[in-house]
Parts: C-alpha cells; structure tokens; sequence
C-alpha cells in the first residue's frame, strides 16, 4: 500500500510560489512553479480535462472504496464536503473533525474548510482555492485542489537520489524501462503515448504478467489496453485512462500520466516490503506447523492409551466367582501377569504423555502462542482421571480376587474347625457321664463335702466354659451349611450327636448339685468364715499390688508444679496406711476365727480356703513389701524436685539471652526491609551499603553461639518446654537463617539490577525513575506491589498498555505526568494488563516485585514476533486492503504455505467484502490470541 505519510515540511502550491533549483532540490511549490500550462485563470482544455477527471476520478476511487464508497462525478460529489474529508481520512490514517450533516451551504462551506484546513496543516499553501468555488463545482477549482492533494499523499514523498518529486518519479522511470527496446521516457505525456512504457514497468517487475516482445510499437491501443487491464487485474490498480484518451490526444495530458505512474510506483515500491513479510509469515507458519505436529502426536496417543484403559476397567471390573481355589488362583496369576507385563509400558506412555504435553506448551509460550487446548475428553487431567478410574479397578480387582481365595479358604478351614473342636469336645465329655453318677458324698466327711461342692462348682464352671464351645460347634455347622459344603450331612450328624450328648451331662449335673447341697449346711458356719475372708482379702490384696506398682512405677515430669503434684499424692497416699493396717489385721482376725471353730469342733478342714488362694502368709509378706517401699519412693520424689529445681534455672537462663536475640533478629530484619525500599545513591553504593551491613550482621554471630551452648543443656537435660520465652532455638534459627537470606537476596536484586541496567542500557536515573515509582506505589513498603498499584506505577511511567507502548511526554517529569493522568482520569485496558500481569506475576501470586517489574521494563524493549506484526505483515500482502485472496497468497508465499493459510484463514465478512475474500485478522489471532489492532 502506498505510505501517505511524510515529514510536515512548508510547500505552497500556486503560480507564483517560486523558482525550481537545480540539482534536484527543489520544493514541490518549485515544480508547480513550472507548471506552465496549468493556469487558474484560463481554461481547461477539453482533452485534459476530460483526461484529469477521469484519472483523478479513478484515483479518489481507489481510496474511497476502502470505506466503502465512491464518486461518480468529481465536480457534484465533493461539494457537500463529506466525501472530502472521507478521502483525506483514508489517504492520512487521521481523523479529521466530525462533518456536519445540513443540506444548507453553510454547511457544505464548513466542511469543505475543514478539509482545506486539514490540507494546511499538512504544510501545503493553497493559493486561489476556496471553499465557496469548490461547493459552486467550480471544475478547474475542484481538480486543481484535488492534483494538490495527489502531490501531497501520492507523489510528494517519491524522491531518488534527493531529487525532487518529480524528477524522482521520472528518474525511476526512465531506470525501470532501460533496458527496454522502443522505449525513451522523458517526460509525463507524449513519452508515454505509445503505451511501452507501462508495458515495460509491469514487466521489469512482473515478467510473468507481460509478454514484451511481442508488443508493437504502431499499436497504441492494443499496447495501453493490455498494460491498464492487467495492472487492474494483477496489481490492484483501478483503470485511471482509457486508451483512446491518450492516443487521440496529441500532448496527453501530464498531471494525468503523473497520476497514473505514480500508482505502479507505490505499488512496486512494496515488493520488498512483501517479500519481507512474506518471510515473516513463513517464519510464523513453520512454528506453527511443527507444534500442530506435537499436537497431532498428543492426541494419537492420549486417543491409544484411553482406548487401552477403556479396554482393561471392564476386564478388572469382572467379578464372577470361581468354585475352587485353583481357579481362583489362575485369576490371580493373570492379574500379577498384567501388573508385570502389561501395565508398566502403559505407565511409561502415560509419563512421557506429560512430559510432551509440558514441551509442547513451553514451545508454544517461548513463541508467543496460545497454549494448546487438547480436544475433548483428552486432556491431561481427562487421563489422570482415566488412569485414577483404572487403578481403583485394579485396587478393587486385587482386593475381590485375594478375599474370594480367602473365602474357599475360609470354607476349608471351617470344617477342618469343626473337626477340630468336636474332638476336642469329644475326648473332654469321656467319663463325664460316670463322674456325674458317682455317689462318693454318701461316705464323705465334711471336709470332703466341701471340697466335692467346690469341685462339683468347678466342674459347672468348666461345663458353662464349654458352653461356648458347644455353640461355636453348632454356628460352624450351620455356616457350612449356608456355604453350601460338599460334606454337610456328616456335619450334621456329628453335631447332633454332640448337642444331644450335651443335654444329658446338663441334666446329671443338676442332679448332683441338690445331692451335695444337702450335705452342706453342717460345715456352714467355716463356710460363710471363709467366705468372708476371701471378700476381703481379694480387694485387700489388689490394694496392696496396686500401691506396690505405683509405689515403683517409674514417672517422668517436666516441671516443679508436676513433681510437687506427685509429692502432694504420694504424702496423701500415706495417710491412709493406718486405715489399711487396721483393715489387714481385722481380715486376719476372721482367718483366725475359722481355725478356732474348727479346732473347738474337731472338724478337719482339707487345707487351704477354698475361695482364694491368699493366704494370711500372703498379705503380711506383702504389707511389709509396701512398708519398705515408701521410703524409697519418697527419696525418689525428692531426687527428681533438685532436679526440676535445677532444669528451671536453665530455662530461665536460656529465656534471658533467647528474648535479647529473638527482637534484635526481628529488628534486622525490618531494617532490611526499609533499606530495600529507601534505597538511595547509585546502585553500586547501595551495593556497598548493603555489604557493610551485611559484614555487622555475621558479627553478631557468637550471641547465636552462645544461645546455642545454653539450648545444648538444655537439650542435654531433656527439657521440652520454657515459660518465660515464646522463642524456641529452632524459631532463633530459622529467624538467623531468613536475616542472612533476606540480606543476601537483597545484595543479589541489586546486583541483578545491575546486571540488567548494564544488559538493556538502563541508565542511572531511568533506574532510580523505576525505584523511586516503584516505592511510591508501594504503599505498605512491602516490596510488592498490587495489580492496582503497579497498574498506577506503569501509569506514572508513562506506559500505555491500551496502544502497548510507552507514551512520550515530552520534558514532563514523572510526578507532573502522574498528576496530569489522575487528573484526566486516565486508566489501563482490562485486557492488556491482565497479559502484563500474567508476565509479571506468572504463579498468579497477586504481587509483584521490583526485580519483575525491571524484567519487565526491560523486557518491553525487545523485539518479538507478536500478533499485530503478522496482521500488519498480512496487510502489505493484502495492499492496504482488511481482507486477502487466495490468489495473493499464492503469489507472495510458498506453495505449502501459501495454501497452509488458505485452509485455516475464514472469509471475510466485512462491507467491502469481494468474492474468495479471506479474513487474515482472526488467522493471526488464532496464531497468538486476541491482538490489540
């Protein structure tokens, strides 16, 4: 596309504006200045207007169709003013005053002045053109300001070897067509009569689109006809002239050659520019198609390893039983060989999946693009819960096939219980039946009376102790009948015999019972003796074992409240001896009460007390046993008090030195924290500065050691906790280890602000701008900032992320720019800085630190390919135009390529759409996501 812009320099264009230097240095008043032929005060003549109103229709044209729009007579359609000023909008990329919209003159007269006044300001002298001539459709007015406005956007801005516009155009010329036979072009109209020369232009450019040689020079027409149709058909040049315009015209009229040349000028002048751009996109697409390549791979292989977990839950999810264990084991045996054999490639594919899928997105963001969206159902995470899926499976198949083994298990081992416990039953019922029977108690003495009920009670103990075995017996048969056992008839038998058996040792045992029971009220009074006894020397007896347990139970305390607690309960404990005496000498008394009765009566007592096996013997060697204990205990109690006494004072000497360290670490550290954030001087003092401080830190280090000698005894004495301090040396560690890490990274930011001031040419005071915006924003001197507060830093510094680019502010100072942009209200594009912020802040943390925002000031200086690069590289292609053609692509980019971006570009669907149009804009932000053009 043609660039309209050019250098704000003074011409006045008029018939008196000056005389032409030689050498090429003239202005472009100097040129009109020789424009002899072009008087305001005379008359067109028919040929050349007819000529310039075509061309320069054709020309307007060419322009207003980019807005969607168009003139059909150059005369009526400027005099309203409004499509004036749509084509110098066009033309300049500038927006020039809202028109007004009346139908009266007055207003068709104020726009036509604000066009004029746009071409003014361009440094362009209009001389005898008004506003009033040109909304009268004065014709001579309206071209010559319409060839003003030509040589300011169109042909101003050519120039070759310093000469001026117009010389430079025809010296390019007259290089271009050189070479060529036939052709000698020396001047804008009777030169170009023949047509060769457009034909020579389009071929030294585009050889393909021209067959030279066989042009003849006597045919005018045929010569201009072929050049006007193919530079409309191939190089997006509207139709300015027909033929006979120039052939039936003796002096062609040379402001409408010029007009019509400079057309192929502008649009070859852009062929390297195309070429660039071209390598540019190729670049971009060759990217592009190898990380489409690592996509295609994920997604072939995330697609196998589903499929195979797909495959593999159903087979894991299977549960039908088998009957025996050897089958069951041969299931077993499968599923181990699976775990051998079968998974662990599965797992490598799965691990080398992820791995892919992180390269794939770390090329994709070193280049500038979109992560990769794998398509549904095959994400990362759609896997892991596909794998998760199959291991629950396998852990649920492993844990059915082991208690389904355990179940046959089960089986057999419950009958080979049964048989078990009814032997066991068996062989303890042999005799019993007889031993029932017997009538010993008939011929015994009252001690054998005795001794037969307390045996008679044992045996009733036993019995009701086989009780359970008896069920256990019964409940076994019956869950073997419910598990369906091949030999559960002989189960049966058996157990029936058992319980019938059973039955009758019930019923003789009763019977026995109300025949030795009549013998026992003779011995009643030893009897209710004894029992007394046993009541009382039971719990007696556990008393004593208790206190002698506690008495040598070990204790561990920790501090003198805990010790003097335990003295408080052992003195307690002592109290109650002389009760516990007094109780021990009354069970005495009724032991020795049953041996008088029984010698006064001569009655034979069969040893021991029948109820307990604590003997008088027993209770007095252990009541003496507890009388030599508690003076040991109270030794002890005492021994383990010194102790405590003096674990308390390391506390407190610990706690002394611990609560003087503790605060001066804190205190460091916040000195640290406002030395990062004030500092001042160059960094290379503050580098400095931060070292000296650094060294009177390491030299506070033997108040550490000594904390440390006093925490060893501590230690040594198994001391866990301390009162008087709520610093631990772990706390007093860790604190010394973050002062030592804070001041080192502080020295190292430095450090790496030197590095990058030194790296990206920072200078001191840009540097210093940084730091001191930074502090400012940093309002709680934290060393972070908020997304709002580095929003109104980047603001201050004059970066407008809307446009991302800095804004320049002339001499204006960062706090004056600060003041002017809160003033107007000023503010960032949402979208924008969220992109900065996730450079800045890539862990979504919510802050930033000053060594991110200097990567990232830094970092904005630096060339990359982004989205608006390609769209604006797409747009040179396209000529200037908001779509592309297949055919252009074709023409300015590889074949491969080329037909890379036809597949993938949608059409276009905006107003001035043509047939095949292509929408090159969304292409590029599929690329690199949204752009900011």
């Amino acid at each position: 596309m043609v660039d309209y812009h050019a250098a704000n320099q003074s011409y006045q264009y008029g018939p008196s504006s000056g005389s032409n230097g030689a050498g090429g240095g003239g202005t472009m008043g100097d040129y009109m200045a020789q424009e002899d032929d072009w008087d305001r005060d005379l008359l067109l003549d028919p040929a050349w207007e007819k000529q310039q109103r075509k061309t320069f229709t054709a020309w307007c044209n060419s322009h207003l169709r980019k807005a969607g729009t168009q003139i059909e007579n150059i005369d009526e359609d400027f005099r309203d003013g409004l499509k004036l000023m749509l084509l110098l909008e066009v033309i300049s990329g500038e927006r020039l005053p809202k028109p007004e919209r009346g139908k009266m003159r007055v207003h068709k007269i104020n726009n036509v002045n604000k066009a004029l006044d746009f071409i003014a300001s361009k440094g362009v002298k209009l001389v005898s053109i008004g506003a009033e001539e040109i909304v009268d459709g004065n014709a001579k007015m309206t071209l010559g300001m319409i060839w003003t406005i030509i040589l300011r956007f169109a042909i101003q801005d050519i120039s070759v070897e310093e000469t001026s516009a117009k010389e430079g155009l025809l010296l390019w010329c007259q290089r271009k067509t050189a070479p060529y036979k036939n052709v000698n072009v020396q001047n804008f109209h009777i030169s170009w009569k023949d047509g060769l020369a457009f034909n020579a232009l389009i071929h030294r450019h585009r050889p393909e689109l021209i067959e030279y040689d066989k042009l003849r020079k006597d045919d005018p027409v045929t010569n201009l006809n072929n050049a006007f149709e193919v530079a409309e058909k191939y190089l997006d040049i509207p139709k300015m002239l027909d033929a006979e315009d120039i052939v039936n015209t003796a002096r062609p009229d040379e402001k409408a050659i010029m007009t019509y040349v400079s057309s192929f000028y502008h649009a070859f002048s852009g062929a390297q520019k195309a070429e660039t751009a071209a390598n540019r996109i190729c670049k971009v697409l060759a990217v592009n198609q190898e990380n489409e390549h690592l996509m295609e791979d994920y997604e072939r292989l995330a697609s196998d390893l589903l499929e195979w977990i797909r495959r593999t839950i159903p087979w894991l999810e299977d549960r039908v039983p088998q009957k025996t264990i050897q089958e069951m084991q041969q299931k077993l045996e499968d599923f181990r060989d699976y775990r051998r054999v079968h998974k662990p490639p599965k797992v490598q594919e799965k691990c080398q999946l992820e791995i892919n899928f992180n390269t794939l997105q770390t090329k994709l963001r070193l280049s500038n693009r979109p992560a990769f969206m794998p398509s549904e159902g095959k994400m990362v995470s759609d896997i892991n819960n596909g794998w998760q899926h199959l291991e629950q499976a396998e852990k649920g198949y492993e844990e059915w096939l082991l208690n389904e083994i355990r179940r046959l298990e089960r089986l057999d081992h419950l009958a080979e219980k049964f048989r078990q416990k009814a032997s066991i039953h068996e062989a303890w019922t042999d005799g019993k039946e007889a031993m029932l029977k017997h009538r010993d108690y008939e011929t015994a003495t009252l001690s054998d009376i005795k001794a037969l009920i307390r045996k008679h009670e044992a045996f009733e103990s036993d019995l009701a102790a086989h009780q359970d075995r008896v069920e256990q017996i019964a409940a076994i048969a019956q869950e073997l009948n419910e598990l369906d056992y091949y030999d559960s008839h002989n189960v049966n038998t058996r157990c029936q015999k058992i319980c019938d058996q059973w039955d009758a040792l019930g019923s003789l045992t009763h019977s026995r019972r109300e025949a030795l029971e009549k013998t026992e009220k003779q011995l009643e009074t030893i009897d209710q003796l004894h029992l007394e006894y046993a009541k009382r020397a039971a719990p007696f007896n556990n008393w004593m074992e208790s206190a002698m347990e506690d008495l040598q139970d070990m204790f561990i305390v920790h501090t003198i409240e805990e010790i003097e607690g335990l003295i408080s309960a052992h003195d307690q404990f002592k109290s109650t001896l002389p009760d516990a005496d007094r109780e021990r000498e009354a069970i005495l008394a009724i032991h020795k009460e049953a041996q008088r009765i029984a010698e006064s009566n001569h009655i034979k007592l069969s040893g021991s007390n029948p109820y307990t096996t604590v003997t008088p013997q027993i209770i007095n060697s252990k009541w003496e046993k507890v009388q030599q204990l508690v003076p040991k205990r109270d030794h002890a109690l005492l021994e383990e008090q010194s102790k405590q006494q003096s674990n308390e004072h390391l506390r407190r000497q610990f706690a002394s030195q611990a609560n003087i360290v503790g605060p001066w670490i804190q205190t460091k550290m916040e000195e640290i924290g406002r030395i990062s954030i004030e500092m001042n001087g160059t960094l290379e003092d503050q580098l400095s500065h931060l070292k000296q401080y650094e060294r009177s830190i390491v030299d506070y280090k033997p108040n550490l050691d000594l904390l440390e000698q006093q925490h060893q005894l501590i230690q040594e004495a198994l001391i866990f906790d301390n009162k008087h301090t709520n610093y631990t040396m772990e706390h007093i560690r860790v604190g010394w280890e973050q002062l030592l890490t804070t001041i080192a990274r502080t020295i190292n930011e430095v450090e790496n602000q030197i590095l990058t001031r030194d790296a990206k040419g920072i200078s001191q005071e840009q540097m210093q701008e940084f730091r001191a915006s930074f502090n400012h924003f940093d309002k709680d001197h934290g060393g972070a900032l908020g997304p709002e507060e580095f929003k109104a830093c980047l603001i201050s510094l004059g970066y407008d992320v809307e446009n991302d680019r800095q804004k320049q502010t002339g001499s204006m100072d960062s706090d004056d720019f600060r003041a002017l942009l809160i003033s107007t209200g000023y503010s960032l594009g949402d979208a924008e800085f969220n992109r900065i912020m996730s450079v800045v802040d890539p862990n979504h943390s919510g802050l930033v630190t000053f060594q991110a925002f200097i990567d990232f000031m830094s970092r904005e200086t630096t060339d990359t390919d982004t989205a608006d690069q390609v769209i604006a590289s797409f747009k040179v292609l396209a000529g200037d135009k908001n779509f592309i053609t297949a055919e252009e692509l074709r023409r300015e980019l590889p074949p491969d390529q080329a037909e890379y971006c036809i597949a993938r570009m949608a059409p276009y669907q905006g107003p001035d759409a043509v047939p095949g149009a292509l929408d090159y804009k969304s292409f590029s932000t599929a690329l690199y996501g949204e752009s900011d053009l």
